[in-house]
């Protein structure tokens, strides 16, 4: 059949469409092999974010640099801005530097048989010491406080008389303060469910406490923390810098044949706090409670709860006040997962300068974070920008998404470069959820709804004395002691940052 124009045209009309359909179906390929590759990564590579083997070549490229830097004069290392030195390993601790020096010491003094039978014959010259770090495991005991009673000898109408009963922080209940904390610290710092505990108290101690009696004693502590953890939100809240970040932790609820997620949301201020909220959703409306009239800055991931709380109401007032920044693991983390290009390692490879620019800030705090910031890490910025720009047309694929997500931000990425006491990234706070992970792979859910938030009041103190560097056995030794008297007026006084406040200005006046 000889062709028509018509047909010859309908001929091309159909191979367009042919090629568009092969170049789309492509694309779906490269995008499926993606996801393929990134799942084989989830579940057979390492979860570690250092750097991976294909991105090797980056570290030798910066070694170069580095040995370039170092050949150059003092002058020229100086007038350098990109190259910013890493920071030396510090050298292994001696075993003393790991003991502290306030550990109780118990001498042990070995006589040679000789001396002993005539001490008389010998004359001491010397010693040999060895020094052992030994341990004495958990012992359980009875405490019995005796209240005797009293009566007058020589008037008998007056009443008997007798000292009145300590405050105990559970009425009516045989657990005390020390068995009350070593549950708790067993639970939210060692991560041993309830269950687990049980089991280790009949095994190796003859005791039986059940795990029922255990939650219930769990509640009732939550329930006297409650007010240190209000006290808590508010010096969280007056900081003026929150990150915030949430986690799922399933959770039984008794009108449901199966576990849901509910979550745990987080909020940590550097050198404050961090405290926990369980809610049943990830709804935007979870952070009324926390972020509901405050003032400062938020950094958050790339969620888009938080952009939306923030954006429902911009005619409130309270929320403009709200200066919402980003986080650079997070963006890093995208292209770190796309397939490897020329240019996904130039960026990763740039991302990698901005960290080690605060790596330096970070340990020499005395630093000028703005000036140094706007000196070196501006023009690395602007290099990445100019990349993300030209490549914004890319066709879809991974690498395109990290672009999108990358640029879609670029104003929360960049915005730690005019606030001083911003982080780069919001891995404080995810450090802070990460006792959380631990301790759900233990005990898999929480017991009921309510159960979620008495976690969360627990968690806050513990995590709030692991942030401070404080021991939280001691803390929780002082708290209990004095909660049962304590008065509403000195609440304030019991946060984890203010106790160690006024622990250490109570030392300085008894030195």
């Amino acid at each position: 059949m000889k062709p028509t124009p018509e047909n010859f045209k309908q001929m091309l009309v159909e191979n367009n469409e042919l090629k568009m359909k092969i170049t789309s179906l492509k694309s779906e390929n490269m995008l499926l092999l993606e996801k393929i590759q990134y799942l084989l990564n989830k579940i057979f590579g390492r979860s570690s974010e250092r750097l991976n083997p294909d991105q090797l070549l980056l570290a030798f490229e910066e070694l170069a640099e580095l040995q370039t830097a170092l050949e150059q004069t003092p002058s020229e290392v100086e007038a350098c801005e990109d190259v910013v030195l890493p920071s030396k390993r510090g050298k292994r601790k001696p075993l003393d530097a790991k003991i502290p020096e306030n550990l109780p010491v118990e001498m042990i003094v070995i006589e040679p048989d000789e001396v002993l039978k005539n001490p008389e014959l010998w004359v001491k010259i010397g010693e040999e010491r060895t020094e052992q770090l030994d341990v004495v495991p958990t012992r359980f005991f009875k405490r019995v406080t005796i209240r005797p009673k009293y009566k007058k000898i020589k008037d008998r109408s007056v009443a008997p008389i007798i000292a009145p009963a300590p405050k105990r922080l559970i009425e009516n209940s045989y657990a005390s303060a020390g068995l009350l904390r070593h549950i708790i610290l067993s639970k939210f710092c060692d991560h041993l469910p309830l269950y687990r505990q049980e089991q280790i108290f009949k095994q190796r101690f003859g005791v039986e406490i059940s795990r029922k009696t255990m939650g219930g004693w769990m509640h009732l502590m939550a329930n006297w923390l409650s007010l240190i953890y209000e006290a808590l939100r508010s010096e969280i809240q007056a900081s003026e810098y929150i990150q915030a970040d949430e986690t799922f932790i399933k959770y039984q609820d008794p009108k449901k044949d199966y576990c849901p997620n509910g979550y745990l949301w987080a909020y940590h201020s550097p050198g404050v706090g961090v405290l926990f909220e369980w809610h049943p959703s990830r709804s935007a409306g979870c952070l009324d409670s926390m972020l509901k009239g405050y003032k400062g800055l938020l950094q958050t991931d790339g969620y888009i709860g938080y952009t939306s709380w923030l954006n429902e109401a911009k005619q409130i007032a309270e929320k403009k006040e709200i200066i919402h920044a980003g986080c650079w693991a997070h963006a890093r983390r995208k292209f770190v997962e796309s397939p490897s290009t020329p240019t996904n390692k130039t960026i990763i490879k740039y991302i990698a300068t901005l960290y080690r620019i605060e790596t330096t800030l970070r340990e020499n705090p005395k630093l000028d974070r703005y000036t140094i910031r706007q000196n070196k890490s501006v023009p690395i910025l602007q290099k990445i920008k100019r990349i993300l720009d030209a490549e914004k047309a890319l066709p879809k694929s991974a690498y395109a998404k990290a672009i999108k997500y990358t640029l879609d931000r670029w104003d929360m990425l960049t915005r730690y470069l005019y606030h001083p006491t911003l982080e780069i990234d919001n891995n404080l706070i995810e450090n802070s959820i990460r006792p959380t992970a631990i301790g759900k792979k233990n005990w898999l859910f929480f017991g009921s709804p309510h159960s979620g938030q008495d976690s969360a009041i627990l968690y806050s103190l513990i995590e709030t004395c692991r942030k401070l560097k404080l021991n939280p056995a001691d803390y929780l030794e002082e708290l209990f002691k004095a909660l049962p008297n304590m008065e509403q007026n000195e609440i304030k006084n019991w946060t984890p940052a203010r106790w160690s406040h006024n622990h250490k200005a109570h030392f300085t006046e008894h030195v």
